[in-house]
């Protein structure tokens, strides 16, 4: 439509003026009104931005002009240089016209996204000047022509419905090119020379971005929106939650670190085995627990400095004389961790009697204060649960905390060298590096194996 009202004009206004005056008309001033500029309607002045320049820079300095506001440029004309922290990028011109703004000065910092400079852009619709028949071929020698001319032609829409610039046109002259075979990329649909040129393989295809005025055309699919089938809930934490927050939040503040073995449990299970029967008519369960926790208690008398609490405040350490060994229990209330008091006192039948009466408790929730205060050190066991080896986080004051995982059945070599079925159950040791080291705790793991994996040990003391 802009077209068609720009080349017929003059001969518009001729006769509205004819009309509304009755007298005659100069054409001479017609025909420099026939010269009027309309650029400001198209808005032909686009900003270039700065396109991304991969490998996730946001930001480039600008180091380098090679133009200046009012300079003529066209396709792939050098704009600047601009250095990001990993190399230095020409960028090139998108288009061909005038630079009206540059936005900055050497050595300020450029964004990805943001205008490098506002380019006047051509337009081979809008006449350049009468005398140049290569710059505006549509313009006619004289108003005569115009007069004959139909207000919109159906030639002349056919021959300008690919919009472009003279250049672009003569490029694709030379080549023979059919420019409504070339796909645009520019605003509003122009084709560019950097179409042509990808058209004709001159470029590697995809060099050219299309222009926003074309992508925002695209109508993307409304989103789905999955409503959730469970609302959101807040929960304020209390009972053992609430404590768990509070002994978790001190654990974080100790420097961990961690150890493990595997034990051989063939003989403890044997043991237990024989054992289990007369224990039961005793009223009592027997499990596999006791038998660790006596395992610990007789290591602890070796290495006292794991049953010891840390004293920041007086950079001293405490060590206990109790072995009252916390240990971690599931129960309807969440995982509560009480002690067996005074195991190096107690036979390993004391222990799991002991035992019984803290998880019978638990299953009622019953558990008295005292039964989780003064703990010197923790075991748990996970493998009751499920998984093999973790790393169990330190209950404060205590400087240390095993994890005994599930018993597997595993091939082994027996003293003869031939393979064997192993019952084999991994432990996992954590220790607060301030006050144990790492032998230390090595050691330690290394006698608590010796006593399960030779259980008649238990006897000798």
């Amino acid at each position: 439509m802009a077209f068609c009202l720009r080349n017929n004009f003059p001969l518009i206004i001729k006769r509205i003026l004819s009309q509304k005056s009755g007298k005659s008309i100069d054409f001479h001033r017609i025909q420099q009104l026939r010269l009027i500029s309309t650029s400001w309607c198209l808005n032909k002045v686009v900003s270039f931005n700065l396109s991304d320049i991969g490998e996730g820079i946001r930001e480039v300095s600008v180091k380098e002009w090679f133009v200046k506001t009012g300079d003529i440029v066209e396709q792939f004309d050098n704009l600047c240089e601009v250095q990001s922290d990993k190399a230095s990028v020409t960028i090139t011109s998108r288009y061909d016209g005038k630079i009206v703004k540059i936005y900055h000065k050497i050595d300020d910092i450029a964004l990805v996204g943001q205008p490098l400079v506002d380019i006047d852009v051509q337009d081979d619709d809008e006449p350049q000047g009468r005398d140049d028949p290569e710059k505006y071929s549509d313009s006619s020698s004289s108003d005569d022509d115009e007069g004959k001319r139909s207000p919109c032609p159906a030639a002349d829409v056919i021959r300008q419905k690919v919009l472009t610039t003279p250049a672009v046109r003569r490029l694709a002259m030379e080549n023979k090119l059919d420019l409504t075979k070339v796909t645009p990329t520019g605003k509003y649909g122009r084709v560019l020379k950097g179409d042509v040129l990808e058209h004709l393989n001159l470029i590697p295809a995809g060099t050219v971005k299309p222009h926003p005025t074309l992508l925002q055309h695209k109508v993307e699919p409304p989103a789905v929106v999955l409503a959730p089938k469970v609302e959101d809930r807040v929960e304020q934490l209390k009972g053992v939650r609430k404590a768990m927050l509070k002994s978790m939040t001190e654990a974080l503040k100790i420097p961990h670190f961690a150890y493990s073995d595997e034990i051989m449990m063939n003989n403890l299970m044997a043991v237990r085995e024989q054992l289990k029967a007369d224990a039961l008519e005793r009223g009592v369960k027997l499990t596999y627990m006791p038998f660790c926790i006596k395992a610990a208690s007789k290591a602890l008398l070796k290495f006292p400095i794991l049953n010891s609490s840390l004293d920041e405040a007086n950079e001293s350490v405490i060590y206990r004389g109790s072995h009252n060994i916390s240990v971690a229990m599931d129960t309807p209330q969440g995982l509560v961790v009480p002690n067996v008091k005074h195991c190096e006192q107690k036979t390993i039948l004391d222990i799991a009697r002991s035992l019984n009466e803290l998880q019978e408790r638990g299953q009622k929730g019953s558990l008295r204060p005292e039964d989780f205060a003064d703990g010197t050190f923790s075991l748990s066991n996970i493998g009751i649960i499920g998984g093999t080896y973790t790393h169990p986080c330190i209950m404060s004051p205590q400087v240390a905390i095993g994890a005994m995982g599930r018993t597997k059945v595993v091939p082994r070599f027996g003293a003869n060298d031939e393979i064997i079925k192993a019952f084999v159950m991994s432990v996992s040791w954590s220790a607060d590096h301030r006050v144990i080291d790492g032998v230390t705790m090595a050691s330690f793991s290394n006698l608590w194996k010796k006593y399960l994996e030779n259980p008649n040990l238990f006897l000798l003391e």
